[in-house]
């Protein structure tokens, strides 16, 4: 029996697969990845004795092998093969999704949308990479029609060695955008590798979704098995975008409207892939409006929160240039009386990062936003200034030396990169402002 057919066997009496040795689920199959900063293999035996039924390890100086223990050239290649190994088996749909911004709520809306019909299982959390990946697939049970993937990449040929792993037969990118320049190189980097989706679905007869709306996507698109949906008169799901200057985000679709709660224009795009796999994927128009109605972000990306008489539009997650602009544009159409925004740093962005983050200061400026205040070294160091602006070191400072000079600020945007952590001033904003 060929190795991978020996541990599959074994997965497949297992409660599930571990890669952290800290959190053993008894009867599990623990796989001892390595890092820079870390090396499983060491606690290889310590999962075995916390009830793991398997380990896999590609150092045998650290267990006494036994019918416990498999041994492999390489243990994330060896989970990587797994999961590939047992998405081969299932018969189900599994989608791929990626793109400069709005991957993660895009994913949301598509699986909100598609589980009213079919049982989906999609990426949790932060789970877009090669580790993340396989892991997703490994929760797959032959009880499950549809799978969302979502695919994160920060350098070329990654997407690629993604879909190799999950082998998707639908794909949908969102957008092209100012992400991750460092390790792409430049915007037509970021193009390239994002559009690696692209050229495994065309080379394996797979189906995309585009949005007929970016010029660009159209070219990346042609010659394959696509679906169009826009503003463009070609499109299979010809859409109108309405009320795009309010809050309150309208899509008409054959003269349904489709209503959804979440912020920013830059979401509508989001919204009509969603309803648009769901008629691809002839999810009833009822049930369609009702997952867009239902849907509310609570994961920090264009995330409403009411502290007291201010409205806080959280972004936290991540961000960058595109994102960032998007973001702001947005906030500055929305008809609070006194806006203040919190910007965190932006990374990844390489020789670019003093030019990006002048730029959004002086887009802010431009918005004529009230207050602006920064957080973050590299917004510190920005040539740009103005008696708008405000730049706190971190989070620390900003929390000791904020002023909001008795003005209550009835509009608030954070945003900023995730290593930033702006969520955390929340805390800090409701004993500022809750009396």
């Amino acid at each position: 029996m060929k190795k991978i057919e020996k541990l599959y066997s074994a997965y497949k009496q297992t409660s599930g697969v571990s890669t952290d040795s800290r959190k053993i689920i008894k009867g599990c199959i623990f796989f001892a990845l390595k890092g820079p900063n870390f090396d499983g293999n060491k606690f290889a035996q310590s999962a075995l004795d916390k009830g793991a039924k398997y380990v896999v390890v590609d150092d045998e100086g650290y267990i006494n092998k036994n019918d416990k223990v498999f041994l492999v050239k390489d243990t994330l290649m060896a989970l990587q093969s797994l999961a590939t190994y047992h998405r081969k088996k299932l018969n189900l749909t599994i989608i791929g999704i990626t793109g400069s911004n709005g991957k993660t709520t895009t994913k949301e809306l598509i699986r909100e949308v598609l589980s009213k019909k079919y049982n989906t299982h999609f990426t949790k959390g932060n789970y877009n990479n090669h580790i993340g990946v396989p892991l997703t697939l490994l929760q797959l049970t032959k009880e499950h029609e549809i799978g969302i993937i979502e695919m994160g990449a920060n350098h070329l040929k990654e997407i690629e060695r993604l879909c190799s792993i999950s082998l998707p037969n639908w794909g949908y990118i969102t957008n092209f955008g100012k992400a991750h320049i460092e390790g792409f190189g430049n915007e037509e980097g970021v193009i390239k590798g994002k559009s690696e989706l692209y050229n495994y679905l065309k080379n394996y007869n797979g189906k995309i979704l585009v949005n007929a709306d970016d010029k660009k996507q159209l070219s990346l698109s042609k010659n394959s098995n696509r679906f169009l949906f826009g503003t463009d008169l070609k499109a299979n799901f010809k859409i109108k975008y309405l009320n795009t200057e309010t809050q309150e985000l309208q899509i008409n679709y054959n003269n349904v409207i489709f209503k959804s709660p979440l912020h920013g224009k830059y979401n509508l795009a989001n919204i009509a892939a969603a309803i648009s796999f769901g008629l691809l994927f002839d999810v009833p128009l009822k049930l369609i409006q009702k997952s867009i109605l239902d849907y509310q972000s609570d994961n920090n990306r264009s995330q409403k929160l009411m502290i007291n008489k201010t409205q806080i539009i959280l972004d936290a997650y991540n961000a960058n240039p595109t994102s960032m602009e998007a973001a702001l544009n947005a906030f500055a159409g929305c008809k609070f009386f006194q806006k203040l925004v919190v910007l965190g740093d932006m990374f990844e962005l390489g020789s670019q990062s003093n030019e990006e983050h002048d730029s959004i200061l002086r887009l802010c400026i431009k918005l004529k936003i009230d207050k602006i205040c920064t957080i973050g070294h590299n917004f510190k160091k920005a040539s740009v200034e103005n008696d708008s602006i405000y730049k706190f070191e971190n989070l620390e400072s900003f929390i000791q030396k904020f002023d909001d000079n008795s003005s209550i600020f009835n509009g608030v945007l954070i945003k900023g990169s995730r290593a930033m952590q702006l969520e955390n001033l929340i805390p800090f904003f409701k004993k500022l402002w809750v009396i």
